[in-house]
């Protein structure tokens, strides 16, 4: 019977004649059929990925090189752009659409012989914390099927917790990989700004969104790291120098005594879980106790992040939208003769209500008269939220934060509340606003059953500062 465990064991097994990559692939067939009630995969390429294994498995049996991710099954985001494959952004208005290309990171993990098994559910154009804002249906915590998976990458988060895949790709605009993650018990890494080309990912808000990892260990997370960083010629915001060697160095250091800061008004709001406050607390002093400096920092524009970020995104989300309107692909209703009729009976159909609710939104602060009261605000309120961080992280290698204010929470819990839906995001879009790498590490229980960690944030580009430290956790 086929286990995993990590990528460097499997890899193990595959070159001693233990396992194969089509027993591999039959396994997670297997599993992704018997989870088919969670709603995690909106496609399967089982064919193709049958097919995949076939050949990889002939290849090493011929003493061809194995690759560095030779057979490793991963899925993808609904946002993430696999050439000749569907691609809809779990909406309705690219009904239909199939992709002319491939992502970069997609491609970057082909070209080290992954095999693709499917496309992940997620909230409409990755606006959501709770994966039920889909076309498709919502995705159920395989943990406690009546609370959600977290979101937008509910479906990446669910596809490892339920062991349907060894890793999976989402995006994470202001925490949609992190908070799903955390939600559902497996490890989230959202590199940062630029850290990985963004040629290929479906845009919602262009100077926030990153493609992120979920997988089940350190080791796995930094090897699909360092394949898929780099510089891209189709992107000109990404980081241009070559991908450091993650995966080998991830393990280095394991002695090193890290400078830790903590957020007091974090720790300390009102919406924090008193458990989940506890647990980080108790963290803090295990740390202490094993020689790190874990201080506390004051943070008083912890309660400005939500409101300038959803200012920027929506902004950006009215602008990157605009271009789904029916015309050239996609969702198409109404009277193809007049043009307004079209546009307004497309998007009125094709787009979901909050999709919908947040390009008013955005629309709204980039309108005449409230661009300065609102955008042009929130651009300072980001400045100095950079500001503040890079300050802090002139004294402290690493920030402490929860990922999320409560464990996963019951579903339809906060529908009807977008209000609170959005405050629920008060720890993980700082990360994004500022550019940092951040990860969600699942290290403790609720008393209610569910899982939920700790978010660990380091300076730009210093992702190999995140793994390393998050190492040092779970040996």
């Amino acid at each position: 019977m086929f286990e995993f465990v990590s990528i460097d064991q499997y890899h193990s097994q595959l070159r001693e004649g233990k396992a194969t990559c089509m027993q591999a692939v039959e396994h997670y067939l297997e599993r992704i059929r018997s989870t088919q009630h969670l709603n995690a995969f909106v496609r399967v390429y089982d064919e193709e990925a049958l097919e995949k294994a076939k050949l990889l498995d002939a290849r090493r049996a011929a003493g061809q090189p194995m690759g560095s991710l030779h057979g490793v099954v991963i899925g993808i985001k609904d946002v993430i752009a696999y050439k000749d494959h569907p691609l809809t952004a779990a909406s309705k208005i690219l009904k239909d659409f199939t992709s002319v290309y491939s992502a970069t990171a997609v491609e970057r993990l082909l070209a080290e012989e992954a095999i693709i098994i499917g496309s992940l559910n997620c909230d409409e154009f990755a606006m959501g914390s709770t994966n039920e804002n889909s076309a498709y249906g919502k995705v159920l915590n395989a943990k406690d099927e009546s609370r959600v998976p977290g979101g937008s990458s509910g479906g990446s988060a669910v596809a490892v917790q339920s062991g349907c895949c060894m890793l999976s790709l989402g995006s994470d605009t202001g925490g949609s990989v992190r908070q799903p993650a955390d939600f559902c018990g497996v490890i989230g890494l959202k590199p940062g700004y630029g850290r990985i080309s963004r040629h290929g990912l479906i845009a919602y808000a262009s100077s926030f969104d990153q493609i992120g990892i979920l997988g089940g260990n350190i080791g796995d997370i930094a090897l699909a790291l360092e394949i898929m960083s780099g510089p891209d010629e189709y992107d000109s915001t990404v980081f241009q120098k070559q991908s450091e060697p993650f995966h080998s160095l991830y393990k280095s250091e394991p002695g090193r005594k890290y400078k830790i800061a903590w957020l007091s008004q974090a720790l300390d709001h009102p919406a924090l879980d008193p458990e989940i406050a506890s647990s980080i607390r108790s963290l803090i002093e295990r740390l202490k106790s094993e020689g790190h400096t874990v201080e506390p920092v004051e943070f008083e524009l912890i309660d400005h992040i939500v409101p300038a970020y959803y200012v920027l995104t929506t902004a950006e989300a009215s602008s990157n939208l605009s271009r789904y309107d029916g015309v050239r692909y996609g969702y198409r209703s109404g009277d193809k003769d007049d043009i307004n009729q079209l546009y307004k009976k497309t998007r009125s159909a094709g787009f979901g209500r909050e999709v919908k609710r947040r390009i008013m939104l955005g629309t709204f602060v980039l309108s005449a008269g409230y661009y300065d009261a609102y955008f042009t605000r929130a651009q300072k309120v980001r400045k100095l939220l950079f500001d503040k961080t890079q300050l802090i992280f002139k004294d402290f290698d690493l920030i402490f934060l929860p990922t999320a204010p409560s464990a996963a929470f019951p579903i339809g819990e906060k529908m009807e509340d977008p209000i609170a839906m959005y405050l629920a995001d008060i720890y993980t879009v700082m990360a994004n606003l500022v550019g940092v790498p951040a990860i969600s590490l699942p290290l403790f229980t609720h008393s209610n059953g569910m899982p939920f960690g700790v978010q660990v944030l380091s300076n730009r580009f210093k992702e190999l500062d995140l793994l390393r430290f998050s190492n040092q956790l779970f040996r």
